[in-house]
């Protein structure tokens, strides 16, 4: 065995490898909607199709149909803020807007799962609950009866709205919560609504 000093193992490293845009599924999108504009992001093994808000419901609905996707199942719907978020480019999700919905596809016959993602930028002040015109998407409910709650969530968190949802109401705060929750310019230890809770004892509840 050699007493010489070993190389640092930096120096023999090879380069991080950069994500995998070889999905199927890109592809097969592509090749459905040639005119339209789609990005796609990949991390740790799970796929991103990036799309146009106007294109979204047409996307999903063909991802769910179509037999060589076959997204059956909608897992989830999620909502991002990326305020503050360090923009390293014109890609980067904080370039491309401030708010993100997410859905997350399953595919049973070929066990896949897939994401789709929407970005939306404000076009108001986020410090209240005033309607935005420009946080609207299309409800997916038609397509997937079980997005109507994970809607309501987005909207109640992120004052994101659905056009078309069933029964577009608050779900974890109450109707006349003054904020949404989850954005980022709203405080951690919120706004006073804490201290203004009714005490409840047993005799009350």
């Amino acid at each position: 065995m050699s007493n010489q000093p070993s190389s640092p193992a930096s120096t023999n490293a090879s380069p991080a490898p950069g994500p995998r845009l070889d999905h199927p599924v890109f592809a097969v999108v592509r090749s459905k909607f040639p005119s339209k504009r789609f990005r796609g992001t990949e991390f740790r093994g799970q796929s991103t199709l990036i799309v146009e808000a106007a294109d979204a419901h047409e996307v999903l609905h063909f991802l769910r149909d179509d037999p060589r996707t076959s997204f059956v199942f909608l897992s989830d719907v999620f909502g991002i803020d990326y305020l503050n978020y360090p923009a390293s480019g014109p890609s980067s999700p904080a370039a491309l807007g401030r708010f993100a919905v997410v859905y997350n596809l399953i595919s049973f016959d070929r066990d896949d799962r897939f994401f789709v993602k929407i970005h939306l930028n404000p076009s108001i002040p986020t410090d209240g609950i005033a309607e935005d015109p420009a946080l609207y998407v299309d409800s997916v409910c038609d397509l997937w009866p079980g997005a109507e709650w994970p809607e309501r969530e987005v909207f109640d968190m992120f004052g994101i709205r659905f056009r078309n949802h069933p029964d577009l109401r608050r779900i974890l705060t109450w109707e006349e919560y003054p904020a949404h929750p989850l954005r980022k310019d709203y405080p951690l230890r919120g706004n006073g609504e804490r201290e203004f809770y009714k005490i409840l004892d047993r005799t009350s509840a």
